[in-house]
């Protein structure tokens, strides 16, 4: 049982920039478009790469998708 939770916290440590990016792009479509608008969507990364650079910081580079939509992406 240990070792999960050894293994939870060597992945959240791994993954947190690419998750608060994640995070980070959502808050700005919601401030752009509003909460009501993104229920039940995902906000996708038009060049695929959720980490934070100039670019990706921006409204131009995100768009609003259907859960099913952005998870069958390739």
């Amino acid at each position: 049982m240990a070792r999960d939770k050894e293994y939870d916290k060597a992945y959240r440590r791994a993954h947190k920039a690419e998750d608060a990016s994640r995070h980070r792009a959502r808050r700005l479509m919601i401030k752009k478009y509003g909460k009501a608008k993104l229920k039940g969507k995902d906000v996708d990364h038009i060049d695929g790469n959720p980490l934070h650079t100039p670019s990706n910081g921006s409204t131009r580079n995100l768009q609003i998708l259907s859960k099913h939509a952005n998870r069958s992406k390739k």
